[in-house]
């Protein structure tokens, strides 16, 4: 699966992020569960990640959907 290049607005800064579709979906999902933009939730795993943006990005969904899993 081809990664996909948007443009999303991290902490009022504009910047270019490449997730597969479905890691978009997913963070789409858990933003409005959250009650959350994208841009807002994006900007909470900008805070707090260690190394690249996309990786955090998919890690913190994998981590989302295990944790769910676990209950």
């Amino acid at each position: 699966m081809t990664p996909r290049k948007r443009s999303i607005l991290v902490a009022g800064h504009p910047t270019s992020v490449s997730l597969e579709e479905p890691f978009w979906a997913a963070l789409r999902d858990i933003a409005a569960a959250r009650g959350q933009s994208l841009s807002e939730l994006v900007t909470d795993v900008d805070r707090t990640r260690d190394g690249n943006l996309s990786s955090a990005l998919r890690v913190f969904a994998l981590s989302h959907y295990r944790g769910r899993a676990a209950t």
